[in-house]
């Protein structure tokens, strides 16, 4: 929860991807990530109105990240199943399942990309590593997306972070050997790995060696 005090701080207006949507927040929410604290102390735009551009970000990942940092958590929320010691997505209802989807289209891919990772990728950007903790743990929730996305997803998450943040990266690699027996009937992949260009291959080849090593291990 935010503090009375951040929400009486000063208003600045943020404007959102190619269609130029206002979002406001309170400047002491906003002070909370390393780069907009440096946007808003170096007034990149007019320091009278206070006004951030991110033409290339995604509105409606912007709403989840804004959402977070006031709230602590963004939409559907997390939530812990006491009777299984589990972490689960809240129940979703029918009025809510679209805003609900688990996937979202980008501008930059022409294409559908899983939303917690392109919220995982924009928390990366904004410096949110509570963020980052909190859309890696959902994306492990998440069943039933398609081979394409996926591979699209992970070639998003290799383009968007850093080599040394390995987690969503193991992520995607972990997950593909799991369904390894869907992917290897999958004309998506037999295309990506021709197409190849990416180091999302050659990781791909380690984990898989790693997994036949461990496998004769034990045996």
């Amino acid at each position: 929860m935010t503090s009375f005090s951040n929400l009486s701080s000063s208003i600045a207006t943020l404007v959102v991807g190619s269609e130029q949507r206002l979002f406001a927040a309170h400047e002491n929410i906003l002070c909370a990530s390393p780069f907009f604290s440096n946007a808003l102390r170096k007034l990149y735009t007019d320091p009278s109105t206070k006004r951030i551009s991110l033409p290339e970000e995604e509105p409606e990942i912007f709403s989840s990240v804004l959402e977070f940092m006031y709230k602590g958590d963004y939409f559907p929320r997390l939530v812990h199943n006491k009777r299984r010691d589990s972490w689960e997505l809240e129940p979703i209802n029918d009025d809510d399942r679209k805003t609900a989807e688990s996937t979202v289209y980008h501008r930059s891919v022409d294409g559908d990309l899983l939303k917690d990772t392109v919220i995982y990728c924009a928390a990366e950007r904004y410096g949110l590593d509570e963020l980052k903790k909190l859309s890696l743990r959902k994306q492990g929730l998440q069943s039933g997306i398609q081979c394409s996305t996926i591979l699209a997803s992970a070639r998003y998450a290799y383009a968007n972070t850093p080599e040394t943040d390995s987690k969503l990266r193991a992520h995607y690699l972990a997950l593909i050997i799991r369904s390894r027996s869907t992917f290897k009937r999958s004309g998506t992949m037999q295309l990506e790995m021709f197409n190849g260009g990416t180091q999302l291959f050659f990781d791909l080849f380690v984990a898989l060696c790693n997994h036949v090593d461990d496998i004769s291990s034990v045996q």
